[in-house]
């Protein structure tokens, strides 16, 4: 059962090994830069295909605004290459291998295959901000393809993140 992440918390811990080789492994990232978790379905999903994309054309005004990205799947490492290949997504860092125990404490949700093309189990869509103290700033979960975040909306405002200091949101209890 998915628990879900706790805004201004310490985030899941979180180790992949990534397409390129070796691993993405956030507690390792850098001690700058706020990172950026995509997670995305797998290589059966044409709406990952295309949010991706559009990440892809977003990736170098994340990078200026201080932000890292990695996508991330429970594809294997052949699926994940793939999807970056066809879907032209290089210089993103692309990991693979999310396990079930991994996407359940990140609080995403998991679906069954209803096609051939679809992996027997796979996550549905999420997107994670991770500051660089290592709490979570910001989540967002869907429980179908078709719901995202807009991203562009996300690049625009994260100069006045920084700029205000603005907290966490979603924290009382």
């Amino acid at each position: 059962m998915p628990t879900t992440p706790i805004p201004g918390q310490l985030a899941p811990s979180l180790s992949l090994p990534l397409i390129i080789g070796g691993r993405w492994d956030l507690s390792a990232q850098s001690p700058e830069l706020m990172s950026m978790i995509i997670v995305y379905r797998g290589l059966h999903c044409p709406i990952c295909k295309t949010f991706l994309q559009g990440l892809r054309g977003l990736y170098d005004e994340f990078l200026e605004k201080g932000v890292e990205v990695v996508n991330v799947s429970m594809d294997t490492e052949e699926r994940a290459r793939q999807a970056h290949e066809k879907w032209e997504l290089d210089p993103i860092p692309m990991a693979h291998g999310m396990t079930r125990e991994q996407a359940e404490a990140w609080g995403l949700f998991l679906s069954s295959a209803r096609t051939d093309a679809e992996p027997e189990l796979f996550s549905e869509p999420g997107l994670f901000l991770v500051k660089p103290d290592g709490s979570l700033w910001a989540a967002e979960t869907s429980s179908t393809p078709f719901l995202r975040p807009d991203l562009e909306v996300l690049a625009e405002r994260l100069g006045f993140i920084a700029e205000k200091g603005y907290p966490p949101r979603g924290t009382a209890s």
